[in-house]
């Protein structure tokens, strides 16, 4: 029904409430403001926000006759797109600045670990059944993936899993941890 209307005829549709006319200025501005954001932002998700944002910001305006010059509204797109970047590299600037100086004080200093007994640690470990050992050693030790575990032992994935979970449970308990 609008593919025949320039884009001059549609802002005055737009403003009258014609939710067609805004759904076709949609549908022909959205690659362009994609493209523009892909060559600028370099990220496909940040070109789609871009193009939601744009659309946002330029049928407000339409809506509420802001727009002087119908026949300018590609123009008024593309100064929206590169306002709308400048914005969101100022703020992200701002961001790092602020968190150049401010960031120290937002990340709190972690607690000192406790002290391991490794004497107590090697008592625990040794009390472990055989499988239980098998697996804590090759998951921590020789950092091996649940699946490599399973592999080497001849048991399924789930059933590494399940096994490290209790012999972790056995040990906490064994060091006195809380857990």
């Amino acid at each position: 029904m609008y593919v025949g209307l320039s884009d001059a005829d549609l802002a005055p549709r737009i403003a009258d409430g014609d939710r067609e006319a805004e759904a076709e200025l949609c549908r022909r501005m959205s690659p362009r403001i994609r493209l523009y954001a892909l060559r600028h932002l370099r990220s496909s998700s940040a070109a789609d926000d871009l193009v939601q944002q744009v659309l946002l910001k330029v049928l407000e305006s339409l809506r509420s006759a802001r727009l002087r010059e119908a026949n300018k509204l590609a123009h008024f797109v593309l100064g929206t797109c590169r306002m709308t970047v400048l914005d969101l590299r100022r703020s992200a600037q701002r961001q790092e600045e602020l968190l150049a100086i401010f960031g120290g004080d937002l990340v709190p200093e972690a607690p000192p670990m406790p002290k391991l007994d490794d004497r107590q640690l090697a008592l625990c470990v040794q009390r472990l059944k055989e499988r239980e050992r098998s697996v804590v050693v090759m998951t921590f030790y020789d950092e091996h993936t649940a699946a490599e575990t399973a592999g080497a032992l001849g048991i399924s994935e789930a059933n590494v899993r399940v096994i490290r979970h209790r012999a972790l449970q056995l040990l906490r308990a064994c060091m006195g941890a809380v857990a």
